[in-house]
This record gives structure tokens, C-alpha cells and sequence, in this order.
């Protein structure tokens, strides 16, 4: 955290802090993104990209916004959170951006809350959802949200996990980051809601490559269904362990398994629920078939499978339109005026119905998508499907 003190980051403060209010007041139409453009994680990063850029797209054909085309602008910081809080004051101080949009580690949009509220630049997540990012105790809040939130996932998770045991022993697994320490108190709450604990819950870390010592906890434990808070990469290592030691309880989890589990860990994979907002798969209605042609057309995808973290590209489409209608209603390219101006934003999205996307008087609607959007799907030869277009589906 050292870099949030350093001489640079303190001038920038500072000159937007004694700047005049006119010189300020008009930012400039672009929108701008920190996400992993390269490592593991890259996948994250192109699924904003792709949404954001055909909502631009789109909202550029009909004239933009405020008579000025909208850009978008994004910057790699491979999830490492230092490269995040770089990447904040470039996009606000240099390029002037009407708005940040959050990428998809929750570590960097965890050390993105100072600087965003500092600056006073509007922030809507895409991806990363956890809590405190949004719920962060800030007045005013300048982070948003059109993605999922952890304490609502937790929530999800735990139903479908009651649903799924037969013996009412459940486990969690999580990763030791920002992220995954978050959602421990998370799981444990929606547990305790229902009237139960956790016969078992342990960590790892970024890279291990072996997770049999756990397996073997967990499996002792008693648990018949696995709770999972990672990143594909390791996913395919949890899986393996398992296979290990040839353990095999239901596993239900968190989005970060939507990415490329299934080319990583192969028939493993199958039968691995995972938490969405959104699914390209299977049958789609004339609004999605439309923007997945729009989408294959200029990113040359041969397949929806070949979108990784699908619902990312779905959330940053949204947001788009959402920041949209609260630059026209607030008549200016103002991050203030912006901010205010979200909260009174209806719009009928890819995702959800947002009325309105945000609530002021609650400090839990900095949310825009609220729990009775998410969607269960599955892991099935290679593809993230709806659970019921899987075998999967009869057990639920």
C-alpha cells in the first residue's frame, strides 16, 4: 500500500483538491478500465471489453452521448493491485474519463475504494464482486456496481447447497486473498441463516499446485457437498486433489469458476456448478442473438463457449447504458453531477430490469443486480451451460 502515499499519487490529490470547480466540471466521454489484459486472467478483461465496446458501439450509431461519442479505454494491471491504484489516477487525472469500470480481481477493486472516493470519480464494478468494495463505509460512495455481490452469492450458493446434500454436511474452500477472506463471513452468515455451520472450511493460495491436505480434511469432515470461493487455475488443482484422493461431493461455486475450468481440468469439470448472472449458452432470445452476432462479428468468436466469463461482457454492456442515461440526465460530462444521477436510472438491460439501477437510501443498492437475477449453471464437456440444459439438473 505504500504507492496509495507516494509523492506522486499525494500531488494528484491534491491538485483536484484545490482545482477549480470549472476546470473540473467537464470530463472528458470515455470510459475507462483496469483488468487483466494479460496472465491467467486475461479472458476477464476481454469479457469487459467485448460488452462495453458494442454498447459503445451502439450508443455511438444513434449519435453518442450528448452529441459526443463515448470511447473506452483500457489498461492492463494483471491483477496485481498496485497497477490498479496506477491505472485509477491515470484513467481520472490523465485521461479525464467520465468513469472508471471495475475489472475482475476483487483485490485490485478492493485497493481501488481510496483513490476512487479521493478523486471523486464515478467506479461501476463489471466483475469483481466483493462486498466491502461497495459497502466500503465511504459518504459519498463513489463505487457502483453491475455485477454480483459476494454477500448475496453466498447466499445462493448456501440455498443450492442445502438443495444438493443429502446428509446436510457442507465444506468450503476458499482462496487466501482479498477476495476469498471476504467471503468467509459471508458464507458463514447465510449458513448461520439457515440454522448451520460449516463441517469443514479451508484455504490456499495463488499457484498452489496440490490441495490433497485439505481434500483429505474435508473429506473426513464428512461433507457431501464442497462450497468453492477461487480462480480457474486453482480450480483445476482443487479438482485434481480431489480425484486424488478419490473423494467426489457435489461442488457448487463462486463465478471466479467461469472462466476456462473446463479446458484446464477437462472431464473433471463436469458436474462443477457455478453462480452467474447471465448464460450465452443454449437457446437465445432475439435481444442476445443479436448482440452475440454483433460480438462474433467483431472479435471473430466462433462459438459462445469461446466467451469466457460470459457474464463480465454481459454486466459491462449494461453498465454501459446505465452510465449512459446518467450522463444525459445529468446534462453534463460531471463526475458529481454523474454520481447523483445514477440513482435515478431505470433502464430494461441484457441482465435485468433496473428500477432504478441504484438506491440512494439504501446502502446495499450501490448493487444493480439484485439476487433473483443469478443463475445457476454447470460445467458439461467443455461448456458452461444453464444447470438444465445438463445431467446435472435432475439432482436439483
Amino acid at each position: 500500500m505504500q504507492r496509495l502515499t507516494s509523492p506522486l499519487y499525494i500531488t494528484a490529490i491534491v491538485t483536484v483538491g484545490l482545482a477549480s470547480t470549472a476546470a473540473f466540471a467537464q470530463q472528458e466521454p470515455c470510459i475507462g478500465n483496469s483488468g487483466p489484459l494479460t496472465g491467467p486472467a486475461a479472458f476477464g478483461g476481454a469479457a469487459v471489453k467485448y460488452g462495453a465496446e458494442i454498447a459503445i458501439d451502439e450508443i455511438n450509431a444513434k449519435g453518442g452521448v450528448l452529441g459526443k461519442p463515448l470511447r473506452f479505454v483500457q489498461y492492463d494491471d494483471a491483477g496485481a493491485p498496485p497497477r490498479g491504484v496506477d491505472n485509477t489516477r491515470r484513467i481520472a487525472l490523465a485521461d479525464k474519463c467520465i468513469a472508471i469500470f471495475g475489472g475482475y480481481h476483487s483485490t485490485v477493486g478492493l485497493a481501488q475504494v481510496d483513490p476512487v472516493n479521493e478523486i471523486g470519480i464515478p467506479y461501476i464494478g463489471t466483475i469483481a464482486a466483493n462486498t466491502k468494495i461497495i459497502e466500503n463505509g465511504k459518504s459519498p460512495n463513489f463505487m457502483f456496481r453491475v455485477s454480483a455481490k459476494d454477500k448475496w452469492v453466498a447466499q445462493f450458493l448456501v440455498d443450492q447447497a442445502i438443495k444438493s446434500s443429502k446428509n446436510g454436511k457442507i465444506a468450503f474452500i476458499y482462496e487466501n486473498t482479498g477476495w476469498g477472506n471476504g467471503a468467509v463471513p459471508d458464507i458463514k452468515a447465510a449458513m448461520q441463516a439457515k440454522g448451520k455451520e460449516l463441517v469443514a472450511a479451508e484455504t490456499f493460495n495463488w499457484n498452489d499446485q496440490d490441495m490433497s491436505a485439505q481434500a483429505i480434511r474435508i473429506r473426513d469432515a464428512g461433507a457431501d457437498t464442497l462450497l468453492i470461493w477461487g480462480l480457474d487455475r486453482e480450480g483445476n488443482q482443487i479438482l485434481r486433489s480431489l480425484d486424488k484422493i478419490g473423494y467426489k461431493p457435489t461442488k457448487i461455486a463462486a463465478w471466479g469458476l467461469a472462466g476456462n475450468l473446463g479446458e484446464l481440468a477437462g472431464p473433471l469439470a463436469n458436474g462443477v456448478r457455478v453462480m452467474q448472472t447471465f448464460s450465452w449458452m443454449g437457446e437465445m432470445d432475439p435481444k442476445t442473438k443479436a448482440l452475440w452476432e454483433k460480438i462474433q462479428k467483431k472479435y471473430g468468436l466462433k462459438d459462445p463457449s469461446d466467451l469466457k466469463m460470459g457474464s463480465g461482457t454481459a454486466n459491462a454492456y449494461d453498465a454501459v447504458y446505465i452510465l449512459a442515461k446518467a450522463i444525459e440526465k445529468a446534462g453534463a460530462y460531471d463526475w458529481k453531477k454523474v454520481r447523483e444521477a445514477l440513482y435515478s436510472v431505470e433502464h430494461d438491460g441484457l441482465v435485468a430490469k433496473y428500477s432504478p439501477a441504484f438506491d440512494k437510501s439504501n446502502p446495499e443498492r450501490q448493487d444493480a443486480i439484485l439476487p433473483q437475477f443469478y443463475k445457476l449453471t454447470a460445467w458439461h464437456d467443455g461448456k458452461l451451460l444453464p444447470i438444465a440444459q445438463t445431467p446435472y439438473a435432475v439432482s436439483q
